[in-house]
């Protein structure tokens, strides 16, 4: 399975290039409009030679329709022939085990050996969102047990539930023994120490959000790297930080989409979710002192500029903080916008052309 985890390195870049896919809706825009995009960007990342593209679960938000990763991912699968394709990720508490097992054991039927399974213990959303999910008034409930579900969807994927336990007949289809490949690989994603710690001591890689998270980033990847016990999985540690990266032909075009990032940014943080705001709109903005503060700190984490500009910073964070592949959240307000910062990213990198 090692095989499946370590891509390989395109052109120039030190580590594998990935993608992460929010499905942004942008203002003036449609769902639809959004998911055609997320289709355009995995054959553009499929032809330019990236590992992967991820989709995020989330929930009642607006600017972001990548609330069924599964449904997403078979559409994916159908319009790609190559590229790895996997949730960053499936919030495991808001979804019973066996459930996120049939659905992954189905994207593997349909996409035999590049299928990911990234797991996270957080709701993807607001408490209440989260209880409509659960059924449940205990909202902490599923965070808390995330190793024992974590330990029960693997059991359903490997179908090795021991004799006379309460599931050993019930069996996950499709599962291992129909399929060539056998399940995906599961990944643990996080933004602190819990699951960098939890990765490590059951020897998966690991995907820490950076994007939102970036300073606890270096010091979940020490313990993740401390924590480390090699297994039938890893025998030494990998671990891919996602990151926000906006290429445009001039630096200023870039900075206004990533202006418009940060902008929905503090909208969500204030409890009020839209659709991702235009750089028109993020301009015409009147930033209170405090909202400007807010805005210029974000943008301080988001690799942004020309392409040439985007990989050195892409290259410096690399170094700073060891990470064995990089995932890009290229939040774009256009579908348009969006695939030509992909498509920069890949030729400051000279990556190939594939067939």
């Amino acid at each position: 399975m090692t095989d499946a985890i370590r891509g390989e390195v395109r052109g120039t870049a030190p580590v594998p290039l990935s993608v992460l896919d929010l499905v942004t809706v942008g203002s003036g825009r449609t769902a639809t409009q959004a998911l055609a995009t997320s289709v355009g960007l995995s054959r553009l990342a499929e032809r330019r030679g990236f590992h992967r593209h991820w989709v995020a679960e989330h929930h009642s938000m607006p600017g972001v329709a990548s609330s069924s990763p599964a449904v997403i991912l078979a559409h994916l699968a159908a319009h790609t022939r190559r590229i790895r394709l996997g949730s960053g990720g499936v919030m495991l508490p808001n979804h019973a085990p066996l459930v996120i097992a049939e659905q992954f054991g189905t994207l593997e039927a349909l996409a035999p050996g590049r299928v990911d399974l990234g797991l996270g213990r957080a709701p993807g959303t607001d408490g209440a969102t989260a209880a409509a999910l659960r059924r449940t008034a205990t909202l902490n409930e599923g965070a808390d047990d995330f190793p024992e579900q974590l330990a029960e969807l693997t059991r359903f994927l490997d179908d090795d539930f021991p004799d006379g336990h309460p599931y050993s007949r019930i069996h996950a289809v499709p599962g291992p023994v129909q399929g060539p490949t056998g399940r995906p690989p599961i990944w643990l994603l996080g933004s602190s120490g819990f699951s960098a710690r939890l990765a490590g001591l059951l020897g998966l890689p690991f995907a820490f959000a950076h994007h939102f998270s970036a300073r606890n980033t270096i010091p979940a990847l020490d313990l993740y790297r401390e924590s480390f016990r090699p297994s039938e999985v890893l025998d030494s540690p990998y671990a891919l930080i996602a990151v926000s990266a906006f290429a445009a032909d001039e630096a200023a075009e870039a900075r206004r989409h990533t202006l418009a990032g940060a902008l929905a940014m503090l909208q969500l943080r204030r409890g009020r979710p839209g659709l991702l705001p235009s750089p028109e709109e993020a301009e015409a903005y009147d930033y209170s002192p405090a909202e400007r503060e807010f805005v210029e700190s974000w943008m301080a984490d988001v690799v942004y500029g020309t392409s040439e500009e985007v990989r050195v910073g892409l290259d410096d964070l690399r170094k700073r903080t060891g990470a064995d592949e990089l995932m890009i959240n290229g939040r774009g307000h256009g579908g348009e916008a969006q695939l030509r910062s992909f498509e920069l990213i890949a030729d400051a990198y000279d990556f190939p052309e594939l067939p």
